[in-house]
C-alpha cells in the first residue's frame, strides 16, 4: 500500500507554501483545494483544473488513498462502522453516525491506546503509533467518499474525535487535521460541530484553551473519586481528579465555554445514587457551564468483569443529578446491532486474524 504522506495533511496555507517551495504558483493551491473537498477527487488525475506538471508532482510526493476499508458493518438505525487498513497494516475504526441534527463522524487518533481503561476495547491492544493529521482527515474523506456513492446528496456535518486513542496525546496531528475540517474553502465543518474528548491530560487541556479552537471539549469522567477512577481508569494515577479538576477550571476561565463530562455508567460499579451524590458534589461549582452524558456501557467480552447498569440504575443515577441541577442526559445509541463498542470490531479482527495464523503454523 502507498506509503506516501496524505496530502489531505496540508492545510490550505502549507499547500500555497510547499507549491512556492517547488517551483509552483500558489494560486494552484486553491484549484487543487476545491478538487479534494468540493470535488471531492480519488485520484490526481481527475484534477482537470491542475496542469500536468502540477499534477505529476503532486502524484510524485503525496497519496490520496493512504488506507482501504477492511470490514464494513451496517446497523439498522443507519450507523456504519469502517475498519480501515493503513498503509503499515495497521487497524483503526471510523464510525458514521446519523443523528437528528446531521451525520457524524467519530474518528480516530491512534494505533492503539495506552490510557489504560479497564473497560474499554480500544485500549485492548496497545498504542504502537499515532495517526498523522493525513490520516485522520482520510477518515473523514472515506466517510464522505462513501456517502457520495450513494448518490443521496448527504454530507458530513457533525465530527466527534472519541474513537482509538488517547487524542491529547497526538496533540500536534490533532491540531492540524482541526485546521484542515474547519476551512471554509474545504469541508467547512463549524467549530460549534467539533467535539475532541479526553481521558484527562491537564496540560494538554490548558494549551487547548489557550488555542481558542471553538469546538467543544469533552472529559471522559467515569468517576467522581480518586480510588474509584483510579480503579477503572489508569490515567488517574499521573493525573488525579484535583489535577483534573484545576485543569477545567483554566478551561472554563480562559474560553467561557460549556464543557461536557462523560460518564460510563457499570452496573455495581459507579452507578449507585450514593455515587451519583459524590459526582454531584464534584461538578457543582461547573454546573453553570458543564453537562454530563450518561453512557450505557457496550458489554466486551475481555472486560466481562463489567456489565451494562439496569435501566432502573441508569434512571435514578440521572433523577439524583437533575435534583441537584446538574444538566444531564442519557446518550442515544448507535450501531446496537454491530460491534458497537470503541475498538471493538478491530479486536475481533486482530483475534481472528491470530487464530487463523496459529491454525497455519499448527498445519504446518
Amino acid at each position: 500500500m502507498n506509503s506516501k504522506p496524505s496530502i489531505y495533511g496540508l492545510t490550505l496555507e502549507a499547500l500555497s507554501e510547499w507549491l512556492t517551495q517547488n517551483g509552483e504558483k500558489k494560486s494552484r493551491a486553491a484549484h487543487i483545494w476545491k478538487a479534494l473537498y468540493t470535488e471531492r477527487v480519488s485520484d490526481f488525475s481527475q484534477m482537470t483544473a491542475v496542469n500536468a506538471a502540477c499534477l505529476e508532482l503532486l502524484q510524485e510526493r503525496f497519496s490520496l488513498n493512504t488506507m482501504t476499508q477492511f470490514v464494513k458493518q451496517e446497523a439498522s438505525d443507519g450507523t456504519v462502522k469502517f475498519l480501515l487498513q493503513l498503509h503499515d497494516g495497521s487497524l483503526i475504526e471510523t464510525v458514521l453516525m446519523r443523528k437528528k441534527y446531521g451525520l457524524s463522524v467519530c474518528v480516530t487518533t491512534q494505533v492503539g491506546c495506552n490510557i489504560g481503561c479497564s473497560f474499554c476495547a480500544s485500549g485492548l491492544i496497545k498504542k504502537s503509533r499515532d495517526l498523522t493529521a493525513g490520516e485522520i482527515v482520510e477518515q473523514i474523506m472515506t466517510v464522505q467518499h462513501y456517502l457520495d456513492a450513494a448518490g443521496k446528496n448527504e454530507k458530513v456535518t457533525n465530527i466527534v474525535v472519541m474513537g482509538i486513542g488517547e487524542p491529547f496525546d497526538n496533540f500536534e496531528h490533532l491540531i492540524h487535521f482541526l485546521d484542515v475540517v474547519k476551512d471554509r474553502k474545504g469541508l467547512a465543518i463549524a467549530a460549534k460541530r467539533i467535539t475532541v474528548s479526553t481521558s484527562g491530560i491537564p496540560d494538554k487541556i490548558r494549551a487547548f484553551a489557550d488555542l481558542g479552537t471553538q469546538t467543544h471539549l469533552a472529559i471522559s469522567l467515569h468517576a467522581p473519586n480518586n480510588d474509584l477512577r483510579t480503579r477503572i481508569m489508569m490515567i488517574n494515577r499521573a493525573f488525579p481528579l484535583e489535577k483534573l479538576m484545576d485543569a477545567v477550571r483554566y478551561y472554563l476561565d480562559t474560553t467561557g465555554r460549556r464543557i461536557m463530562f462523560e460518564y460510563i455508567l457499570l452496573s455495581e460499579v459507579n452507578d449507585s445514587r450514593e455515587t451519583a451524590e459524590q459526582l454531584a458534589d464534584l461538578l457543582d461549582e461547573f454546573k453553570d457551564l458543564a453537562s454530563i452524558n450518561l453512557i450505557p456501557y457496550n458489554p466486551v467480552d475481555e472486560h466481562s468483569q463489567y456489565q451494562r447498569s439496569t435501566p432502573e440504575a441508569i434512571n435514578g443515577f440521572y433523577d439524583v443529578l437533575k435534583k441537584r441541577g446538574i444538566n444531564a442526559t442519557v446518550r442515544m445509541e448507535h450501531g446496537t446491532d454491530i460491534d458497537a463498542a470503541c475498538g471493538q470490531l478491530r479486536s475481533k479482527q486482530i483475534r481472528k486474524d491470530e487464530k487463523a495464523r496459529k491454525g497455519t503454523s499448527a498445519a504446518v
